[in-house]
């Protein structure tokens, strides 16, 4: 197992993925952010059936970057429940998991 998290979230507008993947890479709270977009999400949310077209984030980062790089995407999220997933990268590359070794300060 390794101690690197792939977080995602879905957001209203291609501008609000790119906002939020340029401030956690710039504040080193993730080394790469991917946007895929736009998605449709069908969804309910207060008690009615949504559809919305949507950008999706995901976001390579350390187990204990994740608090911060949480409380990041709320600060620049436009949803009352915005929505924020958190899967453990158990294997990859290599040399991929070298690089997030170097590009992720360790605390």
């Amino acid at each position: 197992m390794t101690d690197f998290l792939q977080l995602v979230t879905t957001i209203d507008s291609e501008e609000g993925a790119r906002l939020i993947a340029r401030r956690l890479v710039e504040a080193r709270l993730a080394a790469c952010v991917q946007i895929a977009g736009p998605i449709s999400s069908t969804y309910i949310w207060q008690g009615r059936v949504e559809t919305a077209r949507e950008w999706q984030c995901l976001i390579k980062t350390r187990r204990e970057l994740y608090a911060a790089a949480t409380t990041v995407i709320k600060d620049l999220h436009p949803y009352e429940v915005p929505e924020i997933l958190v899967f453990s990268i158990i294997a990859g590359d290599e040399s991929y998991l070298n690089w997030l070794e170097e590009t992720l300060p360790a605390e």
